[in-house]
């Protein structure tokens, strides 16, 4: 059993958590809401939102309206582009690696990066295998 205190932080984190999100612990510490500093990072909140938006928009469009009229390949490439795009831009700035030093991002980027190519290259090859055993003679 926890104990709770009405004055102790504690209390929050075993009791009812909705308080945490309230405004009664506010994660800006003894700052106004209102306050240049609340407002500049509301601001960043925003602008993120509106890019994550405009790039969405911009994909579901290609999909509805232009994805019949153009080759596959390229409808493939748009996709793929804008969605490493929104990926790239999420963990940049949600999980803060933008703020990181360069070597950290490239410790990060380069075995991702290596990993991708792992998957993509057991795709094809299982497909190559998948075609030669197809189109070759049942002995």
């Amino acid at each position: 059993m926890s104990h709770h205190h009405n004055d102790s932080n504690q209390y929050y984190y075993e009791g009812d958590q909705s308080k945490l999100y309230s405004g009664i612990m506010n994660h800006h510490f003894n700052h106004d809401v209102k306050s240049a500093e609340s407002k500049k990072q509301i601001g960043r909140i925003w602008k993120v939102f509106w890019i994550l938006l405009i790039v969405t928009v911009i994909e579901v469009v290609i999909g509805m309206f232009f994805s019949h009229h153009m080759p596959h390949g390229l409808v493939a490439f748009f996709f793929l582009a804008l969605t490493l795009l929104k990926a790239g831009y999420i963990v940049a700035i949600f999980m803060h690696l933008g703020d990181e030093v360069k070597n950290f991002i490239l410790m990060i980027l380069i075995p991702l990066s290596l990993f991708i190519w792992f998957i993509i290259a057991f795709l094809a090859d299982g497909n190559y295998w998948l075609h030669i055993n197809s189109t070759s003679p049942v002995r």
